[in-house]
């Protein structure tokens, strides 16, 4: 198994051209993690890239989750490229990383380790050392990674724009008191037997209780303030399930798919081990969750993100009416100043649809027709962008 597991080590970090392993003075202790960049990206442009936090499961580490996760390819890939950098766990005696989420897991939470303020000052490292945009970063982790994640959602607000987390649940001792409304997308299989969908003690090593999903979410949705909640959008057994809760506030909608297939494992990625379950192919997690993130900056006006470093926001995307809409539907936005403006519509998969507007305008407030004739029922995507800045939202078409 050793051996498998090398092997595995040595493939992920051959894929791993653009990626620097690194570490961090935090709390007494070096802190490790991966840095991988698009091959797009350049020091020496303006563009302003989002980030990713990817956070390994127990007995991971940050090139394990790189390759079961499949995350660089995608940030390679993606219409948008972004970074995603893969924080690591301390390792106990056993040489086992795990993080501190609360009731779990193992080295991490026994010997209360401070994650929270190693992921706030890796956020300010990576901060001054690369072109992200601030309202642009985002958490995502694998089981005991996905935990921590929603840790982060409820202490480290502030720096974050949303969650995604993948076969976990949230093991933080109530009460929760996040500093804003955050966006969340769960990723579960009903077949996973580590962290049970239902709730309750799973068979991993941790042995621990797992409160259930639903009520994790629900708990999220009255802190988000959610309108609407559990409302199933797709259900068909042998493929997977799709529920929302939806008009939250400060847009801080949360999104959960629950497979037939799979188990503890990313859906639409790499199977790590022989010993691992295998990844669900009805969804692809990656897709799904960069198209939610995009959705999803903390540029919307009640974000506590702070960077005195940065221009003001120079332009507002409204969101468009009506939506959902048949057909056509009114995009309008205002410019702070006058600048060049690409106004953009992008698929769920992230394909450049067509552009609207490709032009220099004035300071001042806008408003144009789409016409969707011909395009499918479906969600998509308006970008406005201006130098490396964006602004995205989304739009429900419905023939």
């Amino acid at each position: 198994m050793k051996r498998l597991f090398l092997i595995i080590i040595f493939l992920s970090m051959a894929y791993s051209t653009y990626a620097q392993y690194d570490s961090i003075y935090v709390d007494g202790r070096w802190r490790t993690f991966l840095t991988h960049l698009p091959p797009q990206y350049d020091a020496a442009q303006d563009t302003l890239y989002s980030l990713i936090l990817a956070l390994h499961g127990a007995f991971g580490s940050a090139y394990n989750l790189e390759y079961q996760s499949q995350l660089s390819q995608k940030a390679d890939t993606a219409a948008n490229p972004f970074i995603v950098v893969y924080p690591e766990g301390v390792k106990s005696p056993a040489d086992v990383r795990t993080w501190n989420a609360g009731d779990c897991c193992g080295y991490a939470g026994d010997n209360n380790i401070d994650d929270v303020a190693f992921i706030s000052a890796l956020i300010d490292t990576l901060l001054n050392r690369y072109q992200i945009d601030y309202r642009r970063v985002y958490a995502t982790g694998m089981s005991n990674g996905g935990m921590m994640s929603y840790r982060l959602a409820a202490e480290l607000t502030a720096k974050l724009a949303a969650i995604g987390t993948v076969a976990s649940t949230m093991t933080l001792d109530g009460p929760w008191t996040p500093s804003r409304p955050i966006p969340i997308i769960h990723f579960h299989s009903y077949l996973d037997e580590n962290v049970p969908y239902y709730g309750g003690v799973g068979n991993g090593f941790s042995d621990h209780y797992n409160p259930p999903v639903d009520s994790v979410l629900n708990e999220w949705s009255a802190l988000n303030g959610c309108a609407n909640e559990n409302d199933t959008l797709y259900h068909e057994t042998g493929e997977y399930l799709f529920k929302v809760w939806t008009q939250c506030n400060n847009n801080a909608d949360i999104n959960c798919y629950v497979t037939y297939d799979g188990g503890h494992s990313w859906p639409g990625g790499k199977r790590p081990s022989v010993f691992s379950d295998p990844p669900s192919d009805k969804i692809n997690a990656d897709d799904l969750m960069w198209a939610f993130f995009l959705e999803h900056p903390a540029d919307d006006g009640t974000s506590t993100l702070t960077d005195p470093e940065q221009a003001p926001l120079r332009f507002v995307l409204y969101q468009n009416y009506p939506n959902p809409f048949n057909s056509t539907t009114i995009i309008k936005y205002k410019l702070q100043i006058s600048d060049h403006v690409e106004l953009s519509i992008y698929d769920l998969s992230g394909r450049k649809i067509t552009v609207l507007i490709d032009e220099k305008q004035p300071a001042g407030s806008y408003r144009l027709e789409f016409n969707a004739a011909g395009l499918s029922s479906g969600i998509y995507f308006c970008e406005l962008k201006i130098g490396g800045a964006r602004n995205v939202r989304k739009m429900v078409l419905l023939e």
